[in-house]
This record gives C-alpha cells, sequence and structure tokens, in this order.
C-alpha cells in the first residue's frame, strides 16, 4: 500500500496553479472546513501584519544578495538543504514563482539541487563537506513544495544552466529520486528512522524529522510514499515520546529538547495522526513551554524556532498566534540591518549565514499561508 492523493507516480502535476495567489486559493479550499471550526485566526484573506513584512522582505533582500552564481547558497553549512531553506523562503513570500521577481533565483537554486543529485541513489547531497540527511531532508521538502507551483518546463533551456548527471531532470523525477533513497534508508534501519548517513542504523528524532517532512510533503503533493516507510516512523516517535509529553532526542523516550518535541508535534499532525495519545501529550508539553518568546533561545535557537512556529500553529493555533506576536518582536530586535539573523543574538548557538535567516523568516512564514506544508 502507499500513502498518496489522486495523481499516480511519474505524471506531472496539473500546471495551473502559476501565482501565489493561485497558492492561496488552494489552501483556502483545502482549509475551509477547519478554517470555520478555527474562527477568525486562520481565514486566507487576512493581511499581513506590516512588521512581518518587513522583517520577511528585508530578509529576503539579503538571500538574493548572497546567492552564488550556480544558484546555491554556500556560506556557512551549504549543501542542497541548505539551498532548499531559502527556495522555500522565497516560495512562502506570496510573490508568483514563475512571473515575479523571484523567478530566475528560485529557477537557478532548483537547478543546482539537483544537479547535485545522485542519480543512482537519489542522495540529495554536493559532496562539500556538510552532507547528511538534514540536507537531504531539508532539499526534499524544498523540491516537494516546489513541485506544482513552478513551471519547469523550460528550467534547463536556460543560459547558463549547469551541466551534470542531472540536467534535464524535471522537479518531480528529481523528488520522487529523493523519496525513494529516504525510503530505502529507512528500510535498512533496524528503527525505521533516520540518521545522518543514508547507511546508518541507528536514529534520532532531529535528523528523522527533517526526512518526516520532506516524505509527507512529498506525499501530500501526489507522490507514491509507502504506508510502511510512514507507520514505522511514526511508532519510532511514538517510542521517543515520553509520558510528561516531553520528547527524546535519540536512545529512548523523553528528556530531549523543545525542538525536537516541536518536531515530534509537527510530525504527528502532518501525519494526519492527531488520535494518538502521545500527540495531545507532546501538544500539551510544548504549549506550556510556548508561554514566553524567550523560551525559544534554547540549544539552536533559530531551529527551534522554526519547528515550534509550525508544530502550534497546526496544533492549536490559538496557542500559535499567541506566541506569534511574541515571535515577530523578538525577531524584530534580533535582525541585522542586512536583514540577516545570527543564531543567538550573535553570541553563538546558530549555523550562521543563510541557515539562521531562513530558518527565522521561516518562522514567520506561517503568517503567509502560502506554503503547501503550511496548510492547516
Amino acid at each position: 500500500m502507499h500513502r498518496t492523493l489522486s495523481r499516480p507516480i511519474g505524471i506531472d502535476p496539473v500546471r495551473c496553479l502559476r501565482s501565489a495567489g493561485g497558492l492561496a486559493l488552494v489552501g483556502l479550499a483545502l482549509v475551509a472546513g477547519s478554517a470555520s471550526a478555527e474562527g477568525p485566526l486562520v481565514r486566507y484573506g487576512d493581511p499581513v501584519p506590516r512588521d512581518v513584512r518587513e522583517i520577511y522582505d528585508a530578509g529576503v533582500r539579503h538571500l538574493l544578495k548572497t546567492q552564488d552564481a550556480s544558484g546555491a547558497w554556500k556560506d556557512g553549512q551549504a549543501g542542497p538543504g541548505v539551498t532548499g531553506m531559502a527556495v522555500m523562503v522565497l516560495l512562502a513570500s506570496g510573490e508568483d514563482p514563475n512571473f515575479g521577481p523571484y523567478r530566475l533565483p528560485i529557477r537557478k537554486a532548483l537547478r543546482s539541487m539537483i544537479v547535485d543529485q545522485d542519480p543512482d541513489t537519489g542522495f540529495l547531497a554536493s559532496g562539500r563537506g556538510h552532507d547528511s540527511m538534514y540536507q537531504h531532508g531539508f532539499a526534499m521538502l524544498s523540491l516537494a513544495e516546489a513541485y506544482g507551483t513552478v513551471d519547469d518546463r523550460t528550467l534547463w533551456d536556460e543560459p547558463g544552466s549547469p551541466k551534470g548527471p542531472g540536467a534535464g531532470r524535471s522537479i518531480g523525477q528529481a523528488l520522487e529520486l529523493a523519496v525513494r533513497c529516504a525510503v530505502t534508508s529507512a528500510k535498512k534501519n533496524p528503527l525505521g528512522a533516520w540518521r545522518y548517513s543514508p547507511d546508518a542504523r541507528d536514529a534520532d528524532t532531529s535528523v528523522s524529522g527533517a526526512v518526516m517532512m520532506g516524505l509527507l510533503g512529498a506525499r501530500n503533493a501526489g507522490i507514491e510514499v509507502p504506508d510502511e516507510t510512514i507507520d514505522r516512523a511514526i511508532k519510532y516517535y511514538v517510542s521517543m515520546t515520553g509520558s510528561n509529553g516531553q520528547v527524546g532526542y535519540s536512545g529512548g523516550m523523553g528528556g530531549g529538547s523543545d525542538a525536537v518535541t516541536s518536531i515530534t508535534v509537527l510530525v504527528y499532525a502532518i501525519a494526519r495522526e492527531k488520535e494518538l495519545p502521545q500527540f495531545d501529550k507532546a501538544l500539551a508539553y510544548l504549549k506550556s513551554r510556548s508561554r514566553d518568546p524567550q523560551s525559544s533561545m534554547e540549544g539552536y535557537p533559530t531551529y527551534t524556532r522554526y519547528y515550534r512556529a509550525q508544530a502550534l500553529f497546526q496544533g492549536d493555533v490559538d496557542a500559535w498566534a499567541k506566541w506569534n506576536d511574541g515571535l515577530v518582536q523578538e525577531l524584530k530586535k534580533m535582525q541585522g540591518k542586512d536583514g540577516s539573523f545570527s543564531g543567538f543574538m550573535g553570541r553563538g548557538g546558530g549555523f550562521g549565514g543563510t541557515v539562521d535567516t531562513s530558518l527565522s523568516l521561516l518562522s514567520l512564514a506561517v503568517n503567509y499561508k502560502f506554503l503547501p506544508i503550511y496548510e492547516r
């Protein structure tokens, strides 16, 4: 059995959704039922607050200035996943990805990611020293969000398009290969989850979250993903969720960071497993830890904010709205004059460069509600 929507594998998506407005309408159609139940906070016609727009636009300008000529972002922890984060920022901005001002940067970035993909294994890896299933998971999610919204019929016809084994591969084909890599990796793993290497035999809830979100994004886009892969991974997350709702990082349940608890809430929600008692427990624990926006300053704060924003939005939109108000003010104070973000207000605890900036902006992107993965 496979989890999929109505479109079989190998078939290109319907090419009628060519604008952010089209994406917004898709979001409105899919969440109309839940919107009426949740109240006005999920209205898709609501304007984005001015502070959010100003922070986001400044961050986007920084990313556009730092994009490499190859289409990738190479500062800090470079790789297809890092480039994918920046692509998601551009896709979530509300600008038309095919005719808007970010059309060329998006297409250059997608070509860079696809050329980096191993044509045999499907592993999304640049070979530049930061390759891992983290990179693969974020890149896979980015491809899933671009699939069906970016018109790739002339993706490789533009001047300066890179050459290589992946040249000419469509977004859908690259996404199918990426899914195959993740599925194969999970089959090899006794826990049914993921660690840094595709051949790893141990696992952790952080790396597994990156891969699971990529797989769930692909499934939601219509790519076939085996039930067994999703179900085994959910069992792994259940085994890591403590009785108080706190989720462990690796080796056993409980005791982990707010980041991995947020990841777990998000995975349960997007996998449509909200009926699990572990979902309720993990969400309650996360909400108790989210009353003060400063609680996101633990560990790697940009990473924690990125997952907390989505987890709260999917789990309890009222809790998200309250936390989001504080987040906006927090990020407004932290943003550099050039539009960038550092992990912990310049005192360490971050990834540097593109990663911290992209994750900070994506923690705000829920306000736009354009990316399909941000639908409720």
